[in-house]
């Protein structure tokens, strides 16, 4: 198969007729790219799992590009998900709801609910809407490895799996959307991302943390490894540990990065990727600096962004990148 990278204005109707014909799209929204297949069809979505190598009870989330089409994917949609939707559709957040009956069970992994999302990047909402269907769509990555902020990320990792790339720039925000299940009896969220639980406490004035343990994962994103480099990455829990440790991999005779936003103190002669001054920086920047950092060098030390707000939202990624790994 053949990749093309193309702009909405040259590969719009193309890129319709694959969505109508049953196959997979890529496309580009404000937190990642997505790998988009008709939500409604089973299997034009069973597609996507071939095309990633993602295992088949990884649940999808369905984006739309209206409002309105919510009611066509959920049903029993109370009036705190409404004030949710309301307060920040569209934009990078995941409600998860009852399922409509006629979503198929490719996109649920047979659950009873699914995510639906309403991205708020030009070109995806153009898309999605010249489709006249939701599109259920994963980052446009295969499997464990970094989710793409860019065309470029998706054509290096995917070349010849997907036919179409939509060229849409850089993500804006730049890590998956924030997922809150609100058929829960306290609305919970699933994964953090941009939109922080402060920011839904203030719509919802009460909110959990998703801190059970996984058994059947109701969004993606919970259960598999995910967001990994293909070079070993670790934690530094502060700059004295980040220089040690760049020096011990030195002396083993490996090349390595470390990734810390501009105010981060370490000697002169480091490799460095700047992610930026703020953590909104760092959130956008950090999949581009883990994607450069895993063709260049062989070791990567990411800085520990804290455990509050968009800080939080960063490490759950670079906590799975990393297994973990804390130094």
């Amino acid at each position: 198969m053949q990749t093309r990278i193309v702009s909405i204005q040259q590969g719009l109707g193309a890129a319709v007729e694959l969505i109508k014909s049953g196959e997979v799209v890529v496309f580009p929204t404000e937190t990642v790219y997505g790998l988009g297949a008709n939500a409604f069809d089973g299997n034009a979505v069973r597609k996507i799992f071939e095309a990633k190598g993602r295992p088949m009870d990884n649940p999808l989330i369905a984006h739309i590009a209206d409002m309105s089409w919510t009611e066509r994917l959920a049903v029993d949609i109370s009036d705190d998900a409404k004030a949710v939707m309301n307060e920040f559709m569209p934009g990078p957040i995941t409600v998860i709801l009852k399922r409509s009956k006629d979503v198929p069970d490719e996109v649920t992994a047979g659950l009873d609910t699914v995510g639906i999302r309403f991205p708020r990047h030009d070109v995806a909402r153009q898309f999605i809407m010249a489709c006249g269907t939701p599109l259920a769509a994963p980052s446009a990555n295969t499997s464990t490895k970094i989710s793409p902020t860019s065309a470029q990320h998706v054509f290096e990792d995917m070349q010849g799996r997907v036919p179409l790339i939509l060229e849409g720039g850089a993500c804006e925000v730049g890590i998956e959307s924030t997922i809150v299940d609100m058929t829960a009896d306290i609305p919970t969220i699933l994964r953090p991302g941009a939109i922080t639980q402060d920011m839904l406490v203030k719509v919802l004035g009460k909110v959990r943390n998703f801190d059970g343990k996984i058994i059947v994962a109701k969004a993606p994103g919970m259960k598999y490894k995910h967001y990994a480099p293909s070079c070993e990455m670790v934690v530094a829990t502060s700059e004295d540990n980040a220089a040690y440790e760049y020096g011990r991999q030195l002396a083993l005779g490996r090349n390595p990065v470390i990734l810390a936003k501009n105010d981060y103190i370490i000697g002169l002669g480091f490799n460095v990727i700047r992610l930026g001054e703020r953590d909104e920086d760092a959130m956008r920047n950090i999949y581009g600096a883990m994607h450069e950092a895993q063709e260049k060098y062989d070791y990567i030390i990411c800085q520990d962004f804290g455990n509050e707000g968009i800080g939080a939202s960063i490490m759950n990624r670079i906590d799975k990148a990393s297994g973990g790994k804390r130094i």
